[in-house]
């Protein structure tokens, strides 16, 4: 007669439950497939300077809770900025950097009240729709709109844009590369400089996150983890960054901003925040 193996109990406490058929365990499911999560949007940013915001958490809040998945998307942001901005610290536009951080401090309040007090769906289609129709346009134009040099202007008004979309949906992005596309900024150029205006306007969020009580260990635990995989991505970026020139890195900045346009409407029109 086959004795009974051992049961994980009182009378057994260290016995270890038996996996079937080799499956992984859920807890480690979930943090494969965030590690994927980070390499991939951390990949894209340090490439193109951009694009991994509207990948990240959305993706990331399938297999983690999304009050872990967004401020650990802001921890991640804080450090390839960082990594990059000690990488090409040479290659910074700091005056510009500079107004265009400053400009979005007053918009922040401003996207905050958007978020309460609007028709989120709406609201995300006609953003959608508008960075759509630009990145459309500026790929099939001959020749795109350009700034020559700095416009005072164009800098206050693209970063009080980014600061009331990054209050209302944690996308600052657009009108920021929608100004450096104008520029005509080198790729090169372009990574560097929105690190630098990325790398501050971060360390913000990440504070009203710990603030709120939003940092926890569970996200410094992911956080940690994801260190492995994140820092291969940047350095990776920072080669494939190297080989864009000219036209086919502006090409590419075009197409990034109309599949971001894409995802919001898909998003809005899909009833999805």
């Amino acid at each position: 007669m086959r004795k009974p193996g051992p049961r994980r109990s009182a009378e057994n406490p260290c016995a270890r439950p038996r996996i079937s058929g080799g499956a992984i365990p859920e807890m480690h499911s979930a943090t494969l497939h965030v590690l994927v999560v980070v390499f991939v949007a951390t990949l894209i940013r340090s490439s193109f300077g951009f694009g991994e915001a509207l990948i990240a958490v959305p993706l990331l809040a399938f297999f983690i809770p999304l009050h872990v998945a967004a401020p650990l998307a802001v921890l991640i942001s804080i450090t390839i900025a960082a990594v990059v901005v000690v990488q090409d610290w040479e290659k910074i536009h700091f005056s510009s950097a500079g107004w265009l951080l400053l400009a979005t401090i007053p918009g922040v309040p401003l996207g905050l009240l958007l978020l309460t007090n609007s028709n989120q769906s709406i609201v995300r289609a006609v953003l959608g729709f508008v960075i759509l129709a630009f990145g459309s346009w500026s790929l099939v134009v001959r020749r795109p709109p350009e700034l020559r040099s700095d416009s005072r202007g164009f800098l206050i008004g693209c970063g009080f844009l980014a600061g009331v979309l990054g209050g209302a949906y944690g996308i600052n992005g657009p009108p920021l590369v929608v100004y450096g596309s104008m520029r005509r900024w080198t790729a090169q150029h372009f990574r560097a400089t929105l690190q630098a205006y990325f790398l501050p306007a971060s360390m913000l969020g990440m504070c009203g996150y710990w603030l709120d009580g939003l940092w926890t260990s569970a996200v410094t635990r992911y956080y940690l983890l994801s260190l492995p995989v994140m820092l291969p991505a940047v350095f990776l970026g920072r080669s494939m960054n190297h080989r864009l020139r000219g036209d086919t890195f502006l090409k590419s900045v075009y197409a990034g901003l109309a599949g971001i346009g894409l995802l919001l409407l898909m998003q809005a029109f899909g009833g999805r925040l």
